[in-house]
């Protein structure tokens, strides 16, 4: 029992010293490329850099006792800190209040994902298609990119989620750039570029982290201008209730649903990335919202933000070697102790270089091999995926998650609404019947037209199915036999049936007889009950499409000589 809400006890009964060398490894790494990213992330998100800390320590240890991956990393994360900074800007600047209602969206934030998983609901993040996730993600990481350009500058600029008002803020602000904030920025962001790609088993982070704040110390760089994080507290999260005004109650939902579906969606695809690796445990979507929720709600409580899992700290932290969730465990204890002895190390950071760190963890969110793909494969997808590029970077993150989200359920309803249809040909000299439009050797039987249908049939298509049948009868002379292929058909609902039935009534009037085949067992026990076989007769249902040509062919011409004379009519007339 306890195995269902608390996996830990799974892993824990054969853990052994073999698995403890991986995850120690594993929990020492991420818990230094945490140490930055946390400080980086909080700034993002508007918060001063402790909390970040705070947000890399409790729920970390709440997923790995809860959650059913034993690789992903929780923590602060770049989309859910821009999706914090864009909503609470809008309804306070007042630091105090900023902070609290932060800490309240991660107490709401659990509520919703945990709810989420009692009910089973982690389906509903199907609904965010991947061409809008990779427009949106695109989107997000210039918008957060374009963000820290304050930091990198050494200016001071206003708030803003919209890329126009940023371009024209900065552009405003190059006079007055600060050319030592600049350089040291700029250096520090080649340097992860560079250990990034050449020397990926070096923490960059922490390294530049720690050369910058020597550098500048040593040279006392703060003196001409270059900003510093200063005095940071020192001590460990204290326990808080979260206090929620319930005046705003509404505008905190609009944050809070966009931040619990992308936080899910991000931690769901990169932990099913790394289980289809290992293979040796099983992951539950239901119970990855029930770890991260309860990680949010009990994080809440210690001043933690909204956290999720992260893209490069559970690609490390694989790599490292974690095995278990002990990695993350441990990874929550190095920042619990630099909490506890090492804040003061970092009076001399410069913010410049957390801004490094910012932009470079977002650069490879821009994704724009999917937008080529997409051009070649799907221009549909493509226009979906540009479409919410567009619209994010110009009219912010909510609306853009919003209109890809409506984008989404929108091309749902078109692809339901307008499903894949077929006329069917006989394959010369085989019993197979195909599409005439992919199959050259695929001809058309005298008398006979062969219509499949690729999806469920039902009140949101039934009409258009019978328009296209319709229009494909009215460029046929001569056709006695409408045959429907329902191999690829899964459903029937009383709508379909309707359709069906004044469908059938119609063309048995005008002498042209319809007939089924290839129906599955459940959609014939639908034709059964629903009383559509009364006007079908048992002699229109077919077990194959073959099967019904023969049976009506049977007392007049051949099939071999009704595809011969297919093939010498030209059907384009």
């Amino acid at each position: 029992m306890l195995k269902n809400f608390f996996p830990v006890f799974e892993w824990a009964k054969s853990y052994n010293k073999g698995l403890f060398k991986g995850d120690l490894n594993a929990g020492i790494t991420v818990g230094i490329m945490l140490i930055p990213q946390g400080m980086a992330y909080s700034m993002l998100a508007g918060l001063p850099p402790i909390y970040g800390l705070y947000a890399s320590t409790i729920p970390l240890i709440i997923y790995a006792v809860m959650g059913t991956s034993r690789q992903l990393a929780v923590g602060p994360v770049a989309m859910v800190s821009l999706l914090i900074a864009s909503g609470i800007s809008q309804i306070t600047t007042d630091p105090a209040e900023y902070l609290a209602i932060a800490i309240s969206l991660a107490l709401i934030v659990g509520i919703l994902q945990f709810s989420m998983g009692i009910f089973r609901l982690g389906f509903l993040v199907n609904f965010l298609s991947h061409p809008v996730i990779s427009g949106f993600t695109s989107a997000a990481a210039i918008i957060i990119g374009l963000s820290q350009m304050k930091h990198l500058l050494g200016v001071s600029l206003p708030r803003t989620s919209f890329i126009h008002e940023t371009l024209y803020e900065v552009f405003k602000s190059l006079p007055n750039i600060n050319l030592p904030t600049f350089l040291l920025g700029s250096l520090s962001i080649t340097a992860l570029i560079v250990i990034r790609k050449y020397f990926k088993k070096i923490p960059g982070p922490i390294v530049v982290v720690a050369l910058t704040i020597m550098v500048t110390q040593f040279f006392g760089l703060n003196e001409i201008g270059i900003k510093i994080l200063k005095d940071i507290p020192a001590g460990l999260p204290q326990f808080v209730l979260p206090g929620i005004d319930f005046s705003i109650i509404n505008q905190l939902m609009g944050i809070a649903l966009p931040i619990a579906l992308i936080g899910y969606m991000e931690s769901i695809a990169v932990a099913k990335a790394i289980q289809a690796k290992k293979k040796n445990y099983k992951l539950d979507s239901n119970k990855e919202l029930t770890a991260l929720g309860a990680a949010n709600i009990i994080g809440s409580f210690f001043q933690t933000f909204p956290t999720t899992g992260g893209f490069s700290r559970t690609a490390v932290n694989d790599q490292a070697g974690a095995q278990t969730g002990l990695a993350s465990i441990i990874s929550a204890v190095l920042i619990l102790l630099t909490l506890m002895f090492l804040t003061p190390l970092f009076f001399y950071l410069p913010t410049a270089i957390l801004a490094a760190v910012i932009m470079v963890a977002v650069f490879g969110l821009i994704d724009v091999k999917e937008a080529v793909q997409l051009w070649k494969s799907d221009k549909r997808d493509f226009i979906l995926l540009i479409t919410t590029f567009v619209l994010t970077l110009f009219f912010g993150v909510e609306a853009g998650i919003l209109i890809g989200v409506l984008l989404s359920l929108v091309m749902v309803i078109y692809r339901s609404a307008y499903p894949h249809m077929a006329v069917l040909g006989k394959i010369e000299n085989t019993n197979l019947y195909r599409n005439i439009n992919r199959f050259k050797n695929a001809h058309e039987l005298n008398n006979f037209l062969i219509v499949r249908v690729d999806a469920p049939v039902f009140f949101a298509n039934s009409t258009n199915i019978r328009e296209r049948i319709d229009l494909e009868l009215s460029q046929r002379k001569n056709i006695k036999y409408l045959i429907f292929s329902a191999e690829a058909v899964s459903e029937l609902d009383s709508s379909a049936i309707h359709m069906l039935k004044d469908f059938i009534k119609d063309y048995n009037n005008s002498g042209i007889e319809v007939v089924f085949a290839g129906a599955n067992g459940p959609v014939r026990d639908i034709i059964h009950k629903s009383g559509l076989i009364d006007y079908l007769d048992k002699d229109h249902l077919f077990n194959f499409v073959d099967e019904a040509v023969t049976h009506y062919n049977k007392d007049s011409k051949t099939t071999e000589t009704l595809l011969e004379a297919a093939m010498q009519t030209d059907y384009s007339k």
